[in-house]
């Protein structure tokens, strides 16, 4: 068997817990048979479902018996409102268990020493970097800093602006570019602007198909500021919760999340700039489209930053270019 391609299989299946699970990790697992065939993928089920090894397991079956499992976090090994996965591992026979990143949380963690201590011969850290840039990036991240981790998302022309100086800003990029960042959203807990983007743009800021059809999850809709929204604005109807929080303090935006894994900030500008300010952006989806404007908004709007050496840089985690000419760029820290 291949365990680091194994294991990149659990790393793409568990993209379809990101959302859904929080606050519990977006796992993924898979297992094989005696033989070394794949007879078994799942993913973590929303709060109070069965979690990924459990998922995994019934697809398996009886060939899970004598086989291995291939896991992105180490199984826990505490009964909370589902059973214990070290536990479902060993009574479904399981010989061996490869797992990604080890659970840092107390009161889950040590399913690695009871599945040992029962037989089963067990492997940790594997592709361990790859696990940790993947969907538990974010779970990962609140465990160690007991906050969301927090994306900004901008789109704009390659000289940084966002608006025209007459506020046109529909649309700097395409409709590939429109759709990828439409599927990342459908993967966050929640989307935060500012009043003045929601009063001015009147955005909906759900997770849609090209078609217009929403997608299967929705973030939970934050609007930051002190001036009422009004009742039939787009982000008050009824297709995903939404939140006013009456403060400027991007602290205070995370404090209304307590069950938030991942959190993207879209505007405005002033917002996004509060949130670097603060020290609180750990990642930015920029969107680029082959356009200069040379006047108009800009992306970002700092107080702190007079010099070079004020800036906050970041590491480049992908370059995508998309249908249309629009490059997704990813940063991390």
């Amino acid at each position: 068997m291949d365990i680091d391609d194994l294991m990149r299989r659990a790393i793409d299946a568990s993209c379809a817990a990101q959302g859904i699970s929080s606050p519990n990790p977006p796992v993924g697992a898979v297992i094989a048979d005696a033989g070394g065939a794949v007879v078994g993928i799942g993913h973590t089920q929303p709060p109070g479902g069965p979690h990924a090894e459990v998922m995994a397991l019934r697809a398996a079956g009886a060939a899970a018996h004598g086989g291995t499992a291939i896991v992105t976090l180490e199984p826990c090994n505490h009964t909370g409102r589902t059973g214990p996965c070290a536990q479902a591992l060993i009574e479904a026979g399981v010989a061996q268990v490869f797992y990604g990143a080890p659970d840092p949380n107390p009161s889950a963690a040590g399913g690695a020493v009871t599945l040992r201590a029962a037989g089963v011969e067990v492997h940790g850290d594997v592709a361990l970097a790859a696990v940790e840039a993947g969907p538990l990036r974010p779970w990962l991240h609140r465990q160690r800093t007991g906050r969301p981790y927090v994306t900004v998302k901008l789109a704009a022309g390659v000289d940084g602006r966002v608006a025209a100086p007459d506020g046109t800003s529909q649309w700097i990029t395409g409709p590939a570019a429109r759709a990828h960042a439409h599927e990342r959203r459908s993967r966050i807990d929640a989307i935060v602007v500012g009043t003045g983007t929601a009063l001015a743009d009147d955005p909906s800021l759900t997770a849609r198909r090209p078609d217009g059809t929403h997608l299967d999850h929705q973030p939970v809709r934050v609007v930051v500021g002190h001036t009422d929204i009004p009742d039939g604005a787009a982000v008050r109807d009824d297709a995903a919760p939404f939140v006013q929080v009456r403060s400027h303090d991007p602290a205070d935006v995370l404090a209304a999340l307590p069950d938030a894994l991942w959190v993207v900030v879209e505007g405005g500008p002033q917002l996004i700039g509060a949130f670097f300010d603060a020290g609180l952006v750990d990642a930015v989806d920029t969107y680029l489209a082959p356009m200069v404007l040379g006047a108009g908004r800009s992306a970002v709007e700092r107080t702190q930053v007079t010099t070079l050496a004020d800036a906050d840089r970041f590491t480049i985690g992908e370059v995508r270019v998309l249908d249309g000419g629009d490059v997704f760029l990813g940063l991390t820290r």
